[in-house]
């Protein structure tokens, strides 16, 4: 197993979401130890923001794990290319979908897209996401203010509408909320109020779905090595990334991914509505 970086090169991305090819070092998708057991065999998933980072992680683990995925990503062909590979390496399929997920009508042309090509949808995923770090409140941009929220929670909304279609009475969603959510952020406002949101969202969604059969919970990960890191930081501060974690570092998507794969299967049968903390032993309420 590789040590995981307890110092990062400084660098800096100019244009979010970030690319993950221009990292350096390139996260960590999955152990090279990882052994699948078939615990998503014939599923189909969706997974928003799976061309790199953490969704990377999530597809490449979902595949292995037998699943075929539909990745829906904004303008990083390159990496959602990449990713396709990897899925394609699992011996699984992999479609492509471009799609501004803060618009209502690309998001149901992406789940339609799904079905056409796959015939169904069993796990949804929502995990694209933005921030704008600003140290001083009154600074914050109002096009980045409704942008985030357009992004990280608006973008939940609709592809959860549109999906509910389709997800059979074992179906799943799956909401990639944030450490943020549980203790704020000074510098990053606005970003925990949408990672608040989707914890309202999560718990909402379970209650109203659970008599369909549909499970939804999420995940809260701490500081990860992914894009938007390099692409939303100074160099100074991507160096010392993840360092103020209990563990002294940053986790790689890797480390998170796992917690997708148990709540989408049958693992996690008797659980909807909760939060899985991967944040580096930081304790929150």
């Amino acid at each position: 197993m590789a040590s995981k970086p307890r110092e990062f090169k400084p660098q800096h991305q100019k244009q979010q979401p970030g690319k993950e090819y221009l990292m350096q070092p390139e996260p960590e998708f999955i152990r090279g130890d990882y052994c699948g057991a078939d615990k998503l065999k014939g599923k189909i998933a969706l997974i928003s923001g799976g061309d790199s980072g953490i969704g990377r992680a999530v597809a490449v683990h979902f595949a292995r794990e037998g699943a075929d995925i539909a990745i829906l990503y904004l303008n990083e062909d390159k990496d959602a290319s990449k990713t396709k590979q990897l899925i394609e390496d699992e011996g699984r399929q992999a479609l492509l979908i471009k799609c501004d997920i803060r618009k209502r009508k690309a998001c149901r042309n992406a789940i339609e897209k799904t079905v056409k090509k796959f015939g169904k949808i069993d796990i949804l995923v929502n995990n694209a996401a933005v921030h704008f770090p600003q140290e001083k409140i009154e600074n914050i941009k109002e096009s980045d203010f409704v942008n985030t929220f357009e992004t990280n929670v608006f973008g939940i909304f609709y592809c959860t509408q549109f999906a509910l279609k389709y997800l059979p009475k074992t179906g799943c969603i799956i909401n990639t909320s944030s450490v943020t959510a549980f203790r704020g952020s000074h510098h990053l406002v606005d970003y925990a109020s949408t990672k608040s949101a989707i914890i309202g969202l999560t718990k909402s969604m379970a209650s109203n779905l659970v008599k369909q059969g549909i499970r939804v919970n999420a995940v809260a990960p701490g500081p990860i090595w992914t894009p938007l890191i390099p692409a939303s930081k100074d160099p100074k501060e991507v160096k010392k990334f993840g360092q103020k974690t209990p563990m002294g570092r940053a986790g790689q998507p890797s480390e998170v991914a796992p917690a997708f794969v148990f709540l989408a299967s049958a693992d996690a049968s008797y659980i909807t509505g909760q939060v899985i903390h991967v944040n580096g032993g930081e304790i929150v309420d």
